[in-house]
Formats: structure tokens, C-alpha cells, sequence
């Protein structure tokens, strides 16, 4: 996930809206608003969820705090992230000949009118309340990025951890799309996550070497989130991005 994003397996979706407040995008610079395994590259399997019943998000509990990991599934530890890194292969960023963020169909269907956003923020929420249309109306969310708690869906975005522009210069441009929407809509591993809409726009489509999360304490579980998803994804990593890597997982204590 972008000036924007919300940055496994077969099947999985976003789409950015006029209604903002509905769709809560980031962004990837190239379109405008938007919104793990073990060591070693696999095929993610199939993303599915379980859709949340109208009144409350699925996993309605404690926000992930700046200091925390945000409430990411699958996050490794930061020694199997450590060693996802050395096996990710370092190469140059492929062109952008060909990119839109058509070519990741999101956000998809979970089930009882709940999309891939309305999930995220279920899950990442405390005391979540929806209307009939799976939107949510009530709720609080705090944005690992900057620590900050928002109230409202429509102050807060779904980022992609790994942006849907940095993923095709990393390879995904070789994709089929069925594989780049699974990538959109991944439920299973860390690569979707509720942030304050400033932090998300601010970092657009960037690399960990020219964005990081304003609040340092966040440096650890982005750096073993966005590393988690490229190894697997199978997706490259330039030298100075592998490089900011290596020191956001060295922030991590354990």
C-alpha cells in the first residue's frame, strides 16, 4: 500500500470511492486515495475471513497502540524476519510501465456485505458498531504509526504495508491478477492494517528507506511486517531498502 493505499492465495479485493468515509483509502502516489510464513518464499494460500455479524467487527478488542504490533496477523518474530531478509533477492525497482491500481481488484467480498476494508476495521477496532450494510458507524481505532485514537472510520485508513506500486516494481507486474488481488485483500498475513489517513498518505507508495512510521516504536513490527510480505510474495527489495530493514528490525528487543 499509494500516495495513498489499504500496502494470500487465490482470492481476494479495493476500490477507492468518492465516499471516502465509507471506503477509507490511503494512497499509493500513483492513483490518489486509497487506503507469515517461516523463512524462505512459499505460495500464500487462498485469503478468506469469516464476515462479521452487522453489530460488532470481528476480534472488536484492544487497539494496537504505537508501542504494540497493531493487532498484524502472522507477524514473525524478529528472528525469522531476520532470516525472511537474507533470503529476499536484492534488485533494482522494474518499471512502472503498465501500472494501475485496476490490476489489484480491491476491496473484495468477505461475506454478508462486508468488504476487505469493513473487516480490517473490524478487526482492528475496539467496540465496533455497524449499519445494516456492514459499514462501520461507531468505534475506536488507534493507528500504529503515530499512537494517535481516532473515532471515526473516516479519520482512519486501511494501508497496504507492502504498496501496491512498490509490489509491482517488485515483481508483481509479472503477476496474474487473481495473485495481485490476493496480495490486495490478504487477511492471513500483515499486510493490511487501520492508520491514521495523515500517516498513510504521508507515506504513499514509499519504501521503508524513504518512509518510516513517525513513531519510532512502530519501526519493529513494520519492518518485520513489510519483510514477512515481500518473502511471502516472493517480491524483490533494493539494497538501501534491504538496508533500513536491517535497522528497523534491530529496534526490536525480542
Amino acid at each position: 500500500m499509494k500516495r495513498h493505499q489499504v500496502r494470500v492465495g487465490a482470492g481476494v479485493a479495493l476500490v477507492c470511492a468518492a465516499g471516502m468515509v465509507l471506503a477509507g483509502c490511503g494512497k499509493d502516489s500513483k492513483d490518489g486515495a486509497d487506503g507469515a510464513k517461516s523463512p524462505g518464499r512459499s505460495t500464500p494460500p487462498a485469503a478468506s475471513a469469516s464476515a462479521p455479524p452487522s453489530g460488532q467487527g470481528p476480534g472488536d478488542g484492544k487497539p494496537g497502540g504505537a508501542g504494540g504490533d497493531g493487532g498484524l496477523p502472522a507477524l514473525p518474530s524478529s528472528g525469522d524476519a531476520k532470516k525472511q531478509l537474507n533470503g529476499l533477492t536484492v534488485a533494482k525497482p522494474r518499471p512502472m510501465t503498465g501500472y494501475s491500481r485496476d490490476k489489484f481488484p480491491h476491496w473484495a467480498q468477505q461475506g454478508n456485505k462486508c468488504d476487505t476494508r469493513e473487516t480490517i476495521l473490524g478487526r482492528d477496532g475496539k467496540d465496533v458498531k455497524r449499519d445494516a450494510e456492514c459499514r462501520a458507524v461507531s468505534g475506536t481505532w488507534q493507528s500504529l504509526y503515530d499512537g494517535k485514537a481516532f473515532t471515526a472510520a473516516s479519520q482512519v485508513d486501511i494501508d497496504h504495508i507492502v504498496p501496491l506500486a512498490n509490489a509491482w516494481r517488485s515483481g508483481a507486474d509479472q503477476w496474474s491478477t487473481d495473485r495481485r488481488k490476493a496480495l490486495a485483500n490478504d487477511l492471513t498475513h500483515p499486510q493490511l492494517l487501520t492508520v491514521s489517513a495523515a500517516t498513510n498518505r504521508s507515506k504513499g507508495d514509499q519504501s521503508p528507506d524513504q518512509w518510516q512510521p513517525p513513531a519510532k516504536t512502530a519501526w519493529c513490527a513494520y519492518g518485520r511486517a513489510w519483510t514477512s510480505v515481500k518473502s511471502t510474495y516472493g517480491l524483490t527489495v533494493t539494497e538501501d531498502e534491504k538496508k533500513m530493514l536491517t535497522t528497523m528490525l534491530g529496534t526490536c528487543t525480542s
